[in-house]
This record gives structure tokens, sequence and C-alpha cells, in this order.
């Protein structure tokens, strides 16, 4: 675990961290821009898709950072910090995610929300589309956010993005899919990142989470779900379909109920490798010998999304000198709306934890810290933990396999700020995001390196949106 104490002059091996962290937040701005590169030369194409894949950038720049401390400061240092570090989470998620993704699982996700759909006054697609943009993030509460994640884009999948849907639908569903995400994992302290790393030491019981928090939490994932699918009703009508048709023979339910048991114990043991580890080594066993009851799995995925989120641990656990001294600074206002803009550069989880190592803070300050970390869990693919999981899945069926940061950022604004109008409207308090004084005294309070990190990977997006437009005209013409 990393030290609790905040040097006052940041050592050179910081900065270098801090500067390689900023690197790899404009590289996943810019991961389309490689996209492009490999299709006009193809002689470079390999290296351009690498550079181009968004899991891979984390895990990139972290290597640097490896070689440069081996390089700079001995193996031995470069081994102890990695020893140091906690891939708990990167283990969890790949293996949550591949069983979650599992023919059996699926089945069972899909025949709920079928039958939830028939239940509901709406043509069948759109009932479809709203309950897996609702029920199943809010079901993220039990099974775990990267367990809803990747059920939930592998149905939207199959039912909206392979029917030749509109890029605005596309891109709309994504925004919605990842705040809700986020957000609807808050209903209990064990399933969303930001909460169980706060929930032990501040003893946050899920009765606590439910009362103060997850009912606005579902307030908002409802009304989001329900404005995204009033406003494309006419092209879901047209496209959307029940569900994906099964391409093989249904499941028994006696393997159906063996993986769902898997899934249950791997979600209970979420804090123990040894034991999830165990768990999905039967699993995948069971799957070997019933592979007629199995598509593929999605393990490569599952690894490149543990790469991607690995990376992030061995980069931010160089991030502790300048983000825990912003947030120790920031009243309860300050801070909720702090923590929701750093959020789309850094994973909500870390930020939560090192919110934790501040020492006597009030209840308002726990709040607002976890609150708004999970509110702006939608505006990046580095923002929440599981996002990484729907991107994979969902990305091949944009443009080029690739998804464009910025319009997932744009795309996620309007579901954000319903997430912040009842996180923080509810209380009274929503009005003050208007307030332009506060926010004017609250950069003016930052260090103006850190504005300059956290402004320039929107001015770098900016730049390649305008320029990407300039190529489609230049194209066109």
């Amino acid at each position: 675990m990393v030290s609790a104490v905040i040097p006052a002059n940041p050592a050179w091996i910081e900065l270098i961290g801090a500067t390689l962290f900023g690197l790899a937040v404009l590289h996943t701005f810019s991961t389309r821009y490689f996209e492009h590169l490999a299709h006009t030369q193809p002689a470079h194409a390999g290296l351009w898709h690498l550079l181009g894949e968004v899991e891979t950038v984390f895990g990139f720049w972290a290597a640097l950072l490896l070689m440069f401390m081996a390089l700079s400061l001995g193996w031995g240092a470069a081994s102890a910090y990695l020893d140091a570090r906690r891939f708990v989470e990167p283990m969890f998620v790949f293996v949550v995610m591949v069983v979650a993704a599992s023919r059996p699982v699926m089945q069972l996700a899909t025949d709920a929300v079928g039958a939830a759909a028939r239940a509901l006054p709406l043509p069948a697609g759109t009932a479809t589309y709203f309950l897996a943009l609702s029920l199943v993030p809010l079901l993220g509460s039990f099974i775990t956010e990267p367990a809803a994640m990747t059920l939930a884009a592998l149905m939207l999948r199959d039912v909206v993005f392979s029917r030749g849907v509109s890029s605005r639908l596309k891109y709309a569903t994504l925004g919605v899919l990842f705040v809700n995400v986020s957000i609807g994992g808050t209903l209990t302290n064990f399933a969303a990142p930001p909460v169980l790393m706060v929930a032990a030491k501040w003893d946050w019981s899920t009765s606590h989470m439910l009362a103060t928090m997850g009912w606005k939490a579902a307030l908002a994932v409802l009304v989001n779900s329900a404005a995204i699918a009033w406003l494309f009703r006419g092209e879901l009508a047209r496209r959307a379909a029940t569900q994906a048709a099964p391409p093989h023979a249904r499941v028994p339910a006696l393997l159906v109920a063996v993986n769902v048991a898997i899934l249950a114990a791997v979600v209970f043991s979420n804090h123990d490798p040894e034991f999830f580890m165990g768990l999905f080594l039967l699993f995948l066993g069971l799957a070997e010998a019933y592979r007629r009851h199995h598509d593929r799995l999605i393990l490569r995925e599952g690894l490149m999304v543990a790469f991607f989120l690995a990376g992030l641990v061995v980069l931010g656990g160089q991030q502790q000198w300048w983000l825990q001294g912003v947030l120790a600074n920031m009243d309860g206002t300050a801070l909720f709306f702090g923590a929701a803009a750093l959020t789309a550069i850094t994973d909500n989880a870390a930020l939560t934890y090192l919110g934790s190592l501040v020492e006597g803070v009030s209840e308002q300050f726990k709040y607002a810290l976890v609150a708004g970390a999970v509110a702006g869990g939608g505006l990046t693919v580095i923002a929440n933990a599981p996002n990484p999981a729907g991107f994979t899945i969902l990305k091949d069926s944009f443009d080029e396999q690739a998804i464009n940061p910025f319009g997932l950022f744009v795309a996620a604004l309007p579901p954000t700020a319903v997430a912040v109008a009842c996180l923080w409207g509810l209380s009274g308090q929503v009005g003050e995001f208007f307030d332009l004084g506060r926010w004017a005294a609250w950069l003016d309070s930052l260090d103006k390196g850190f504005v300059f990190l956290l402004l320039l990977p929107f001015v770098v997006a900016a730049v390649g949106l305008w320029a990407e437009y300039s190529r489609r005209q230049e194209d066109d013409d």
C-alpha cells in the first residue's frame, strides 16, 4: 500500500510518474487517430492497432515507468514498488467478466430481462433496451459492477448495436450505460469499487448506503434509462430486437445453476484472489467438459481489461502526492464536483482510496467524495473500473472499431448531470453547480500545474475531433 505521507516537495520519480500518467491520459484520447492510421498505412497496421487499443494504453505507459525506475533506481526498487501494489481488482474483474459472459449465465440473465420486458407496456425491443440500461446496472449492487457491465454490454450489443443503429444512438447508449453502472452499484457496500475502497474504514453498511446514496442513485438510473428510451423510441421500435436469437440449444437448468453458483461464490470472495482464482479454474474445467453448452469464452477481452486496470494501478501509485493534497483542501461542495471532475482523468476507486487516507474528516466529506466519484464514473473509459469491459465488448460496433473518447465524454454529460442532480441536488445544493463564483474560487485554490494536467486531455480531444472532422470533409470533397 502507498504511504499516507504527502511530501512537501514531490520527488523526481513522482514527477516522472505524474508526467507518464498525463501522457497515458492523452493517449486514451488519441486512440481513434491510431486506428485511422492502421487503415490508411497498412504497412505498419499491427503497430497502429496496438497503440489504438485503449486497453493497452495504461499497461504500455506503466511498463515505461517500471523500465525507467529499473534503469535509474535499480531493479530491486522497481520490483519492490511493483510488489507493493495490490492487483486484486484487475484479477477479480478478469474472472467475473469471463464467468458472467458465459452462455449459461447469459441465458438466465436474458430470460429474466425478457420476462420483465413482457410485463412492461412498451414495444418489446424498447422494453428490453430500457431494462438493459436500468435493471441490469442496478443488479450490479448485488452481482458487482463488472459483472453488470459485462451482462448489459452483451445484451445491448445483440439487441441494439448489431442492428445497424445510428452513431448518435450508440454514443448516447454508451454514455448512459457507463453512468448507470457507475452509480447503480451503490445500493450495497461491496459492489461498487469506489465504495468498496472506503466501506470498511468508514464503517459503511449496506443499510447506510441504501439510505444515504442508493435510493438517489436508483432514481437517477431510472430517469436516465427512461429519457434515452423515449428520445430514441422511433429508432428503437424499428431496429431493436427483443433479444438475440440463441445460436445453440438451451443450456440445461442444472448447468445454469452450477455456473450461477460459481459466479455468486466469485462475487462473495472478491477480496480473496486465492479463492476466486480457484473457482475460476473450476469454471474453466466445467466449460471444457461441457463445450457444447458454451460459446467462446472472452478470455482475450478479459485479459486486456485486466492489463488496462493493472497499468492504472501501477501509474496511480505515483499520483498520491498531488491527488490527496487537492482532496484534503476542499469543502463539501467543492469536493463533490472536484471528485466528479477528477474522476474523468483517474480511476474513481483510486480517488476514494486516497481520500480515505485523510484523517479526521466529516460525514459530509465522506459522502461528497464517494458521491462525486461515482457521479463522474461514466465520463471516460478510465473513470470506473468496469468501463473497459463495456468498451471492449462494444467497440467493434463503432466506425473503424474504435470509440471516440471525446464523443463518449459529450454523450455522458447529460446522464452525469442527472446523477449530479440526484446525488447532490436532492440535498438542496444542486444550484451551487451553477455558481460561477464557487468554481472560480476552487480553480484559484488549485495548483496551476494540476489545472494544466486537468485541462490538457480535453484540449487535445477537441483538437483531435476537429482534425477528424476536417479529414472527413476532405474525403467527402
